[in-house]
């Protein structure tokens, strides 16, 4: 169920939503979709649309199931160093970037691990550093890996903002299971979403062992699609 909110800060639209609805803050997603400043003779405002997952939206699912070791994202030491100044540098250039485009933040380092890098921005404005299914957030990423790179091509960052890159992929892999469900009783293959190949490889071994489920890519481009289907054969994990 997905509905919409309003309030002059978005805590207060929040707090609005919670009145409205007679549940917890924690048992909804919140997506900032309209924010104006306030004025002279005009008050601001920010909107919000909250998510919340009805009961019966659950995945009916034959057999309880975990996700599998290696659903999530997991980061192996490969055994280079980063030089500090580098990683120092990243910081400065992320915490530069999101301040030029008008949203103070404080930009730490949570990990390093070999060459991988993870960087957290933590910020008032998180919601739109974040955006859309975390687009804003994937292109200060991407920006930052091609600066890092210019540094150091070793470098690889990962950058997140209240734990949204973990809540993500919890949400993709709930998702798979809840398809899978529906493919097993219908019968009937489904055609998920365009995704990243990051995205469609946290598919793919989410679903790697469930009995009767395969999955396929198809489409062309970075972004294609899984398709989830029931099969008896060896499972297709392409991506």
């Amino acid at each position: 169920m997905i509905k919409e909110f309003e309030g002059r800060t978005e805590q207060e639209a929040i707090d609005n939503a919670v009145e409205s609805l007679h549940i917890d803050s924690a048992k909804f997603d919140v997506e900032v979709i309209e924010r104006e400043k306030g004025g002279l003779f005009k008050k601001p405002r920010v909107k919000i649309r909250v998510h919340i997952a009805l009961p019966d939206e659950e995945p009916e699912q034959e057999e309880p199931v975990e996700a599998p070791a290696g659903a999530m994202a997991e980061i192996e030491d490969d055994g280079y160093v980063i030089d500090p100044k580098h990683i120092d540098a990243c910081v400065k250039f992320i915490t530069d970037m999101v301040e030029k485009m008008g949203y103070p933040a404080e930009v730490s380092v949570t990990s390093v691990v070999g060459s991988k890098l993870q960087i957290d921005i933590e910020s008032e404005y998180s919601s739109i550093l974040i955006g859309r299914k975390g687009k804003n957030l994937d292109a200060i990423q991407i920006l930052a890996n091609v600066y890092a790179g210019n540094l150091d091509n070793h470098i690889r960052l990962v950058v997140d903002s209240e734990n949204y890159r973990i809540r993500h992929e919890e949400a993709i892999v709930k998702m798979a299971y809840k398809v899978a469900s529906q493919v097993k009783r219908s019968g009937k293959s489904q055609l998920l979403e365009p995704m990243n190949p990051f995205e469609r490889r946290l598919v793919h071994t989410a679903l790697n062992d469930i009995t009767g489920i395969a999955t396929k890519s198809e489409g062309e481009g970075l972004f294609r699609q899984v398709r989830v289907l029931c099969s008896y054969g060896k499972k297709d994990k392409e991506n």
